[in-house]
């Protein structure tokens, strides 16, 4: 029997086809086993090139982020923010990218930040964690041989969208700091609109209000945009989270900013940034470029 399509609520898509195109278990079967290697990963990054340096950005105990630092003098950093939905995920099993980096030449660093559904469905309370962590590095970069002028920030999924309100921080006006206080940076597999996921089931554990919707959209204010862009997504990915990424993608090119649009062919949502790990994969090799680097 034919399944009846219930009325339009975002583009075409009725709630339970929306509802299913921000889910990404739908998507990608293997969700589990992936994340299982992020882990893995990174445990073996760790056995590689060391143990992270461990600070406080604030006051909470979530805040805090991993710093695997390069013998490299006055290096560039790579701040990766984590996805998970916006409600999972921790600092230590995203560590996988730091042999590929910090062979390279540049410092990784990696924060925890709190889950959605542990600050009363707050969007607004993750984004200043996560802000607060990029002035924590730019006023500390030289205590562990970092270049405050050299700062790229890179981010996956629900950590993709957070990457881009960094991006498109007013760092001049809000915070004194230059303009341009980010000098490159990666969305992967991200959100860059808020209105449909709004209209989500993930509105059920995410207090969405217009407030929130039109601040943390960064595809509202690339006014702010200072810094080149690499966005990327995999062809087995959600129908939005494709969209999402291409529609970010030329609206950022529309406003006259460097953008680089990377396609992988035939990974899903949680296997593209396996890549950044890889220095002759996508995500790798484009970030290692960004940054003036090589693999060596």
């Amino acid at each position: 029997m034919t399944k009846v399509k219930g009325p339009a609520v975002w583009l075409d898509m009725d709630q339970a086809g929306l509802d299913a195109a921000y889910n990404q278990a739908v998507y990608a079967p293997n969700a589990a086993e992936v994340l299982q290697r992020y882990a893995d990963r990174s445990e073996a990054a760790r056995a590689a090139v060391g143990e992270p340096l461990r600070f406080a950005y604030g006051d909470s105990a979530i805040e805090g982020l991993d710093v695997y630092p390069t013998a490299t003098p006055g290096a560039p950093i790579a701040i990766f923010i984590h996805g998970g939905a916006w409600r999972s995920g921790r600092a230590r099993d995203y560590g996988f990218p730091a042999d590929l980096l910090v062979r390279a030449g540049a410092h990784l660093v990696v924060p925890d930040f709190a889950a959605v559904q542990d600050v009363d469905g707050n969007l607004m309370t993750m984004a200043d964690q996560v802000r607060r962590a990029v002035l924590w590095v730019h006023a500390h970069a030289e205590h562990f041989g970092g270049n405050p002028g050299r700062i790229h920030v890179l981010g996956h999924s629900s950590g993709a969208h957070l990457a881009g309100v960094v991006l498109t921080t007013d760092w001049a006006g809000r915070y004194g700091l230059p303009a341009d206080l980010v000098k490159g940076g990666l969305c992967c597999s991200g959100i860059f609109d808020l209105k449909p996921p709004r209209l989500s089931a993930r509105s059920s554990y995410v207090r969405f209000t217009d407030e929130i919707e039109e601040a943390l959209s960064p595809q509202r204010h690339l006014g702010q945009l200072k810094a080149p862009l690499i966005v990327a997504y995999g062809t087995l990915e959600t129908p939005e989270f494709q969209r999402q990424s291409r529609d970010f993608a030329a609206a950022v090119a529309a406003a006259g900013k460097p953008v680089q649009l990377l396609v992988a062919e035939g990974r899903n949502h949680f296997e593209i940034i396996e890549s950044l790990a890889e220095p002759d994969g996508l995500l790798g090799a484009a970030v290692l470029a960004q940054m003036g680097l090589t693999s060596g």
